[in-house]
């Protein structure tokens, strides 16, 4: 066995005190529906859904094992790493400060105090990731304590490499193919090295979302970049520079075994998840499902494991989810229509829409002592071809309108 290998077991086995393997379960929906034998590996359900609490327990447990008077940790984190943190840091009874954004929401805050409890103190400053970093950096130099990266730190990396000396020994035998996730990079160079050395035969794809895709940027400069902006609708996934130690056991992958996810088709994948299996995926924990479509015709008749890495979602959540899937799907449109100042002008544009044409938002801007007024309209339909039938009952109708859907700078103002 190899010595990363090797250490990963070891990473593995400590592990058992808090929890056990996560599971690794055969979803029938997803193989009848692609043809495969799919298969999930469930890190949605360890103790802080996630499968974070690997990495931060690995360097936790080193850290105390190499200086055991250092008892105080620190990291700066939205999300699931606080959470693994704080779950860690309860274990083993140490310090722990968490910088989150003032922004976070309380949900995360929460779960993130119920974790740690008294072992842990959440100080929460900056409006961003980056300026909560700052600030934990910097705190983390004047008291002399240990800073936990989320993902750019050797025994993170090993930590995560946790879910697949799992799944190798759950399934008994090396899939055909492995889909990961990436965001920072921890769990899929963790897995990438573990499977490279365990499983050579394994083909590996990696997935990306669209607003945050900073694996293939630094495969295409050969080196990591930061992103100029990011999406951080994923925000288990959206980062904008990979890791130095994450990008250099994953600088031999191949750019187009990057898969980019936009974050609206994401949003397809959860609702379907959730709707027909009752399986709650926060978004980052769904890309890997996500590109099975993209896939299928390399995975027809091959057994293919999917880490389904996180579920971590915030139910408040659901109506953006739902937006974006309609959106994504072309039964939801906004348009910007321009509507004559007259009697029977509203009743005559009611009449031009279609039986399964449904007004989900309207707001009527009337300005005085003009011939028209400006009309945001939402509207609902079951099929997107509806639209094309609409905008040409609209266009003979003499009836001017814009289609802002898929403009950005307008959405993010109005939708």
């Amino acid at each position: 066995m190899s010595d990363f290998a090797a250490r990963a077991r070891a990473a593995a086995a400590p592990m058992r005190a808090l929890f056990p393997p996560t599971p690794l379960l055969r979803n029938d929906y997803l193989s009848q529906k692609f043809g495969a034998d799919i298969w999930l590996k469930r890190e949605d359900l360890s103790p802080v859904r996630s499968y974070k609490i690997r990495g931060a327990f690995n360097a936790m447990r080193k850290q105390l094992d190499r200086a055991p008077e250092g008892r105080d940790f620190v990291c700066a984190s939205a999300g699931n790493h606080a959470q693994g943190v704080a779950f860690a840091c309860r274990h083993f009874g140490v310090q722990g400060t968490i910088f989150m954004p003032v922004t976070t929401p309380q949900q995360k805050i929460m779960k993130t105090r119920a974790f740690g409890g008294a072992q842990v103190t959440i100080e929460l400053t900056g409006d961003t990731f980056d300026q909560a970093l700052a600030a934990a950096q910097s705190f983390c130099a004047e008291r002399n304590a240990h800073f936990l990266s989320p993902f750019d730190d050797e025994d993170v990396i090993e930590g995560q490499a946790s879910v697949a000396v799992e799944m190798l020994d759950q399934i008994g035998h090396a899939p055909d193919m492995v889909v990961l996730p990436v965001g920072g990079g921890g769990l899929s160079a963790g897995m990438t090295a573990y499977l490279a050395q365990e499983a050579p035969g394994c083909s590996l794809r990696y997935v990306e979302p669209a607003g945050g895709a900073s694996l293939l940027a630094a495969l295409l400069a050969n080196g990591p970049v930061t992103l100029p902006r990011i999406d951080s609708f994923v925000d288990g996934a959206s980062v904008a520079r990979l890791g130095a130690r994450t990008f250099a056991r994953l600088a031999n992958v191949e750019p187009d075994h990057v898969l980019i996810a936009p974050e609206n088709r994401i949003c397809i994948t959860m609702l379907d998840l959730l709707n027909v299996e009752g399986l709650v995926l926060e978004p980052a924990g769904a890309l890997s499902i996500d590109v099975l479509e993209v896939l299928r015709p390399q995975i027809a008749g091959k057994t293919v494991v999917c880490v389904a890495s996180g579920g971590n979602f915030d139910f408040e959540r659901l109506p953006e989810v739902k937006e974006r899937a309609m959106r994504f799907a072309g039964t939801k449109k906004y348009l910007l229509l321009r509507l004559p100042q007259r009697p029977g002008a509203l009743r005559d544009f009611l009449s031009i829409l279609g039986p399964e044409d449904d007004i989900a938002r309207f707001e009527y801007l009337k300005k005085t002592a003009r011939n028209f007024g400006t009309v945001l309209l939402g509207i609902e339909t079951t099929n997107p071809d509806n639209f094309t039938g609409l905008f040409a009952r609209l266009d003979t109708a003499g009836f001017a309108f814009s289609d802002i859907t898929e403009d950005e700078i307008m959405a993010n103002f109005v939708i």
